[in-house]
Formats: C-alpha cells, sequence, structure tokens
C-alpha cells in the first residue's frame, strides 16, 4: 500500500486528484491511533496527517483556537493549560486502550470521531464544540465552513456532519474550536456501595438538583479495584462518582450539599484535586480495559433511566460481562471475552428497548469485518447517509467501507 505523509494542504489536493485520476481508495488518518475503530479497510494507499502540525490561532481572550487537523491533542491541552483553559467536552485518548500509546491523538481524530470524556453531560460532545472546518471533500475540491464565533445562520451545519463521520466525508487540514476557563476546583463526591439500581437512582437525583454537576458515573466492584485511586480501590466495593467544578467556595459548597444529599445512601467520600482528576481520566479513556487486550469492548449509548434494567438483561445472558456506567447511565462500557458470539453485539443491541446505539471499539479485524462496529441504520437514515456520501465522496474512494459496506 502506497503511504503518503502529508504536510500541507496541497499535498492533500495532490493525492485526492491522483486518487480520482487512478480510482485508487485511501485510507485517511491522522497518527492512525484509533484506525481499528470501524471495519476493516481495502485501499490502495494511505493519507497521513500526523506531520500537519501547529496551532495556526490562539486567542484566550475569545477563547478560540485553530489548528492543523495532525495537531497532537498533548501540545494542544499543554497550550491551552498555560492560559488556565481548556477543552471542556474532556477529550479521551483510547491509544493504549487500542493496544497504541498514549499521546498519540491528533486534534483532526478527535473530531472526526466525536469522542467526548466524561464531561459530556454538561459541557457537550465535541461536535458542540467545532467552529469552522478547513479541508477537501472527495471531489478533490477545497472547502471552508463555519466561524470564529458561536452564531444561528440559516443552511447547512456543515461541523456536524464532518464531526464523527470517520473521514468518510472529507479530508480535514485545520479545525477551528471553542475553548473555556479551567475550573478552579474540581472535587468529586464518592458513594460507597451501591447496587446499579441505587446508583442510577443516586445520578438521576444529582443530575436534576441545583448543585451543576459536571460528571457522574457508576463503577462496579471489580472496576473499583482496578484503578490505583486511593479512596476507589482500596473499599472492597461498587462506588458511585459524582464531580462538581468551578471556583473553590462554589466547588466547596456544592460538594458539602451533595454529601449531606447523598448521606444517607451509603457511607460518602470526597476525592480533591489529582486524585478527582485521575478519576475521570480513568474512565475517560476505559483504563479498566487496558491490560487484557484479547477482550472486545463495546460503547453502550442509551437513556440513563434504562441502564440499571439494561444492566441486569445483559448479566442475565452474558455471564461474563464487565461494564461501568459514564454519563449519569447514558454511556455504558463493557468488556466481553472475545469467544462470546458475534462479539455480544446482537444481545448488546437485542437489549436496546427505546433507542440508543452500541459500538464496538475494540475488536479483531475478523470481528469488525463479520458484524458492524456501528449501530445499524434503518432504511431512511440510510439513504439520507448515502445522499450526504453521494454531495461529498460520490466516487467512495475517502475510508471506504469504515463505517458501514455501502
Amino acid at each position: 500500500m502506497d503511504k503518503f505523509n502529508i504536510s500541507s494542504a496541497e499535498q492533500v489536493q495532490e493525492v485526492l486528484e491522483w486518487a480520482l485520476a487512478e480510482k485508487k481508495k485511501l485510507s485517511v488518518n491522522g497518527a492512525a491511533s484509533k484506525s481499528s475503530i470501524g471495519r476493516p479497510l481495502d485501499a490502495d494507499a494511505e493519507i497521513r496527517l500526523a506531520d500537519m502540525q501547529g496551532i495556526e490561532l490562539y486567542e484566550p481572550a475569545e477563547l478560540v483556537m485553530k489548528a492543523k487537523a495532525g495537531s497532537r491533542l498533548t501540545e494542544i491541552t499543554k497550550t491551552l493549560d498555560e492560559s488556565g483553559q481548556q477543552m471542556a467536552f474532556s477529550p479521551p485518548d483510547y491509544g493504549p486502550l487500542l493496544g497504541g500509546d498514549a499521546g498519540q491523538s491528533t486534534i483532526g481524530g478527535i473530531f472526526a470521531s466525536n469522542l467526548s470524556g466524561s464531561t459530556r453531560i454538561k459541557a457537550g460532545a465535541a461536535r458542540d464544540h467545532l467552529l469552522g472546518v478547513s479541508g477537501f471533500t472527495g471531489r478533490a475540491q477545497s472547502f471552508q465552513t463555519g466561524s470564529r464565533v458561536m452564531k444561528n445562520v440559516t443552511g447547512y451545519d456543515l461541523c456536524k456532519l464532518v464531526a464523527g463521520s470517520y473521514g468518510t466525508l472529507a479530508v480535514c487540514t485545520s479545525l477551528t474550536f471553542k475553548v473555556l476557563p479551567k475550573a478552579v476546583k474540581k472535587r468529586t463526591v464518592l458513594i460507597y456501595g451501591q447496587n446499579p439500581v441505587e446508583a442510577v437512582n443516586s445520578l438521576r437525583d444529582a443530575m436534576s438538583s441545583i448543585h451543576e454537576v459536571s460528571a457522574a458515573a457508576y463503577l462496579p466492584q471489580n472496576i473499583a479495584n482496578g484503578s490505583d485511586i486511593e479512596f476507589v480501590s482500596n473499599i472492597g466495593g461498587a462506588v458511585t462518582a459524582i464531580s462538581v467544578e468551578g471556583s473553590g467556595p462554589s466547588s466547596e459548597f456544592r460538594c458539602a450539599a451533595l454529601c449531606e444529599m447523598f448521606k444517607s445512601r451509603g457511607q460518602v467520600e470526597e476525592l480533591h484535586g489529582h486524585r478527582s482528576e485521575k478519576l475521570w481520566t480513568y474512565l475517560a479513556n476505559a483504563e479498566a480495559f487496558v491490560a487484557d487486550q484479547s477482550t472486545t469492548v463495546w460503547r453502550i449509548s442509551l437513556p440513563p433511566s434504562e441502564a440499571s434494567d439494561y444492566i441486569k438483561a445483559l448479566e442475565e445472558q452474558l455471564p461474563a460481562l464487565e461494564y461501568y456506567m459514564d454519563w449519569a447511565g447514558g454511556l455504558i462500557w463493557v468488556s466481553l471475552p472475545s469467544h462470546v458470539d458475534q462479539a455480544g453485539g446482537n444481545i448488546l443491541r437485542g437489549n436496546l428497548k427505546s433507542g440508543g446505539h452500541a459500538t464496538l471499539i475494540r475488536g479483531s479485524a475478523e470481528q469488525r469485518q463479520n458484524i458492524l462496529p456501528f449501530q445499524p441504520q434503518n432504511s431512511v437514515l440510510t439513504r439520507i447517509s448515502e445522499s450526504i456520501r453521494e454531495g461529498f465522496d460520490p466516487a467512495r474512494i475517502l475510508n471506504p467501507g469504515r463505517m458501514y459496506p455501502y
């Protein structure tokens, strides 16, 4: 397979024009840290954008940054941290989960896969922070969409289309996104010993309270024990975690109020500073499932109110199930032995009662070829998706078949 290490937008256009003329299929990657998510590609050549690095614009006062697609997330985070700012949706790093190195994620890859961490329930998804995109369609035509501010306009929101398309619509060369001030304090309230039903009820009550919860999760005992975080790994039971952040006095007040609110439901404890940050990184990056690379790993999105019933059904049908909840029960991470029939997809998807979707994040090439890694679409969504792709990439040269086999 030919490989093109891209360092400029002009090179992207040249490769696309070559692919169209020669009828070649292209694999599009940043640093390829998430290339094993989705169906295996049968491509003739690969575009690598990892060398297209650099922050092109950063205006802290305007809360906006523009960076080239191959810019490492670590570089962007460091620059933002120096100005006391952050990407509020807490972009995760799946490198170790997928058998690679940490710190390889690119800003283009984060938005192309629309990945968000635990703070999504407050800050929104990655796509909600994307202000503008520059790049090329599968027609080798350049485009620029969006602006440097959030505003309402009539027309198509191309940023939302590109986010989560996994490189099947366009090759993005630079992205403009909003940033926000970092919280002065981040504290986490822990409730010990709850079962899934009790935990979902507690997470619901926390989210509906006046205390502006920024993240909420439930760790069964085995997941809590697998961490190396004091007050989580050494308590010998399940842990319900609720995070608040903001100014010092505000965070302290809300943390104390939540402790008072839940003290009748189990023993409560607080995590401060580094331990709190470490817990939410552990959950966002699915670090509980890193050590055993032989298992298949799924992300399940569903209505939070159905999380406990869903887990109960899975435990009855999949005895080897390991899981934990994030997003107040709206996201469930699942790990299964590799020998489970259809990687467990038929059971995981069959128990989704009121919508939702199950995405295979880690699986063998054979599993990803034989089952759909992304939630199957109905006929209406399929027609809409294909109509959009026809407009962007009629020759189907960009990551062909990565999301669906058509």
